[in-house]
């Protein structure tokens, strides 16, 4: 999940003046999400809740289908038969978010087709984070322990989602984030307790290098963060960014020490006041860089993704030609 830094400036967008018959259904549309009503594609909706709802999915469908290739580019060289299922079998989950977040995009009335050119001609982000390599076979243990953590963080409160389409996908994918988590922790852990100084070590450069970008995850300090505020009016967000990060780095100093691990942060202090744990500045310039197009790895994600497009359009191709022959053949009969 990966959802951070989807809001969308709707102001641009607002009608001047309104007719009775939309105020009035404005107003119903305001009471039932401060009644925590759900809203179906099919009911009416303010023309910016629906453009923030596309954004938002429509990305975080991309995330999850871009995400694939950080951890795909290692199921050939997966240590051992176990490990390659069980990787095997992840990236076949992600791949299933995906479609499961644009068949919920697609009620809102843009088709697959265009969210995925929107994603290749750079129109649509992703998340930042899978902008990053996977250098050593540590780093997959690792994503599942921190990249699907932060997501487990952003993604469990959508279950509770205004919007009920994107809440009923959320349900399911959230389970089997959770499941990605558990099996990453299980990898590094069976790495520390088991593996050789070398190995030890190797898990520990992939904690250095991943831990700050997925702080970053949760998107930028809530009083740079201008939209979210009306996400959370709407009840397309519920949880802020910044107590989405401390949840995250709460759960993770005491996982860090089960693992054996050293979260690189030294400003990492507990504070007694707050009950929580204190961490030093992030780098948002870093963020920044990467969202606009310039990390490690944005190139080569995107390129990727366009050419197995275009490799697979022969697959589109016969199956949209199959389609019209049973069609054909239906009416013929």
């Amino acid at each position: 999940m990966y959802t951070q830094a989807m809001d969308t400036k709707d102001g641009d967008d607002v009608k001047a003046v309104r007719s009775a018959e939309e105020m009035q259904l404005q107003q119903r549309f305001d009471a039932r999400i401060d009644a925590g009503d759900f809203i179906e594609a099919k009911d009416w909706m303010p023309e910016n809740y629906r453009k923030t709802l596309l954004r938002q999915i429509s990305q975080h469908a991309h995330s999850e289908i871009v995400g694939m290739l950080p951890e795909g580019n290692w199921i050939s060289r997966a240590p051992t038969l176990k490990r390659k299922t069980i990787l095997l079998a992840k990236v076949q989950d992600e791949a299933g978010h995906g479609l499961y977040l644009y068949a919920a995009a697609e009620t809102l009335g843009t088709s697959r087709d265009q969210m995925i050119d929107a994603l290749h001609s750079g129109r649509a982000k992703y998340s930042s984070i899978f902008n990053y390599p996977t250098l050593t076979w540590a780093d997959m243990g690792t994503i599942g322990w921190l990249v699907d953590g932060a997501a487990i963080m952003n993604q469990v409160p959508i279950c509770r989602c205004s919007f009920a389409p994107y809440a009923r996908a959320m349900i399911r994918i959230c389970r089997e984030e959770s499941f990605h988590q558990r099996q990453g922790f299980e990898a590094l852990l069976t790495m520390m307790r088991n593996g050789t100084d070398a190995q030890k070590a190797m898990v520990q450069d992939a904690v250095n290098r991943w831990w700050w970008p997925c702080l970053m995850m949760f998107g930028p300090p809530d009083d740079q963060s201008p939209n979210s505020a009306q996400s959370m009016r709407w009840g397309i967000k519920r949880v802020s960014n910044d107590e989405l990060r401390q949840k995250f780095i709460d759960a993770a100093v005491e996982q860090a020490k089960v693992l054996g691990v050293t979260l690189p942060d030294p400003e990492l202090r507990w504070n007694e006041e707050r009950e929580h744990w204190d961490h030093g500045p992030i780098d948002w310039d870093e963020f920044k860089r990467v969202i606009a197009g310039d990390g490690p790895c944005n190139r080569e994600r995107l390129s990727a993704r366009v050419k197995a497009w275009e490799d697979g359009a022969w697959v589109r191709e016969a199956a949209l030609a199959h389609a019209g022959k049973q069609a054909t053949a239906k009416e013929a009969a």
